[in-house]
């Protein structure tokens, strides 16, 4: 995971701003001579607060539980509380490498659960220490710039401070996720599903279930940027605030749709949704392994050179495993490729994304048909049907935000080669044409009565009528040229 640490530094890195101050192009290539102006770290502080406001939360929670003998319940959160945090813990210590550094505070403050609070500490000291004294640059970060049209490639030079900063974005965004996928998912359908056996909202319940559905959202919205700042390497990635809210919308809507349908599935069949679980679980986690061996192809040596093979494939496990619970809930916006250093599949798969929609439609549909069925009397006084339609209604809504997002508000859409209307544009003119031809070829033929038939030798169309051979060229033209863009597609996928 070394050269892949790396690389995810530059691409932290390419985020910030550069000064005004440049010199003009040479080769075709804007240097600028002043290093970056620092952003402040507020990726990281959200995650910090994230990540502390859920456990006070889950810990308070659980001296009621336990005020109250609720052994399960506690047993649960408290299992939903420490996995994560855990595990934050150790890829922290695994990024910054602090295994082979002498640093006995930093690693007591990890056994103590408390490493992304250090952290956090440690980057906002970075942050207002920075610009003080100057400092040479380590680096030169080169990056094409999409701004206003402009592609020129751009370098700046980048400081001690600037990579350190980038360090610890890198390392909290994998917290993020982790802390979203592993903890805060898991948390918030068991507080849930809880809520609703014993028919009463704690109000320590109700918080933590807001904090782990804000943490959730934020932990998709990770994803979606790591996704884009992997693929489009080579350019300098700058999201809008619609396109912000676009993800947003989008995220909270599927999340919040998913986890509602499998808690109201839980409640009517509730060893069912274990199987439901598992079966999500297993095929996302199976998955990359399947086209691994089905390419025939080797382990990754990205990952760590000092690992041998056991050691890179338990990473890899987990790295899968963190994959499958994201897919559970949400899509993960990459595909695997553990052939592959980056273990990240660069290629936009339309394919993947239309079938992992189509099917959690299906399958969100089934639990809550299901759950109408075999309801419990709990719901006497709730107009199922109604509760059921909103819940479809809102996956949808979040399908409709998602397209928005990837037709208008995705950074490097201009560098799709097809995007969303284009796909809706030539599927349409498709079926028309289609209807056209069935509907020319039913029509019965007819002839005049009045006029006596004269078999005559048919001239050139060019000339009876030029205009009408260069309207039909055009059309032939186009109709070749969507017909192209659908054949390029179907490769594609």
């Amino acid at each position: 995971m070394g050269e892949v640490a790396m690389e995810e530094q530059e691409r932290e890195i390419s985020d910030i701003e550069p000064q005004e101050c440049s010199t003009g192009p040479e080769n075709g290539v804007m240097l600028v001579v002043n290093h970056s102006r620092i952003l402040p770290p507020f990726s990281v502080v959200l995650a910090t607060v994230l990540y502390c406001a859920e456990f006070v939360a889950a810990a308070v929670l659980c001296s009621l539980y336990h005020k109250t003998e609720d052994v399960i319940w506690m047993s649960f959160t408290i299992a939903f509380m420490l996995l994560p945090a855990v595990l934050i813990q150790l890829a922290l210590t695994f990024i910054h490498r602090d295994l082979g550094r002498d640093r006995p505070l930093v690693l007591f403050l990890h056994l103590l659960l408390l490493g992304p609070v250090i952290r956090c500490f440690e980057a906002l000291v970075v942050y207002f220490k920075a610009g003080k004294k100057e400092e040479p640059y380590v680096t030169i970060s080169r990056k094409i710039n999409l701004k206003k049209g402009q592609d020129m490639p751009m370098e700046w030079e980048i400081g001690q401070s600037e990579r350190n900063l980038a360090t610890h974005r890198n390392a909290f965004k994998r917290t993020a996720v982790i802390q979203a996928f592993l903890g805060s998912a898991p948390q918030l359908t068991l507080q849930l599903y809880a809520t609703i056996q014993e028919k009463y909202v704690f109000p320590a319940r109700m918080a933590l279930m807001i904090i782990t559905l804000i943490s959730i959202t934020y932990g998709a919205l990770v994803c979606i940027v790591l996704a884009i700042q992997i693929r489009f390497d080579d350019y300098k990635v700058q999201l809008r605030p619609f396109a912000y809210l676009c993800m947003i919308v989008w995220r909270g809507l599927e999340i919040a749709t998913r986890i509602t349908a499998l808690v109201l599935f839980s409640t009517a069949l509730t060893h069912w949704v274990i199987l439901v679980g598992m079966v999500n679980l297993l095929f996302f986690f199976f998955l990359p392994w399947v086209e691994f061996w089905a390419r025939k192809g080797s382990l990754t040596e990205g990952v760590e050179k000092n690992f041998s093979k056991l050691g890179t494939t338990v990473v890899l496990s987990m790295f899968t495993l963190l994959y499958a619970c994201i897919n559970v809930f949400c899509w993960s916006a990459v595909q695997l490729d553990l052939s592959h250093r980056e273990l990240i599949e660069r290629k936009q798969r339309w394919d993947r994304l239309a079938l992992f929609y189509c099917g959690r439609f299906v399958e969100n549909f089934i639990l809550i048909t299901l759950w109408y069925f075999f309801k419990s009397d709990f719901y006497e006084y709730v107009c199922a049907p109604l509760l059921a339609v909103q819940l479809l209604i809102c996956y949808s809504l979040s399908v409709l935000f998602m397209l928005l997002f990837y037709q208008f508000g995705h950074p490097c859409r201009r560098l799709f080669k097809y995007n969303v209307h284009d796909c809706l544009h030539c599927v349409c003119c498709r079926t028309g044409r289609r209807g056209e031809r069935g509907q020319r070829r039913k029509l019965p033929p007819s002839y005049s009565t009045a006029a006596t038939m004269v078999l005559v030798p048919e001239e050139p169309l060019e000339l009876l009528d030029p205009q009408n051979s260069q309207l039909l060229d055009l059309t032939s033209q186009l109709e070749e040229q969507e017909t192209a863009i659908v054949e390029d597609m179907m490769e594609a996928a």
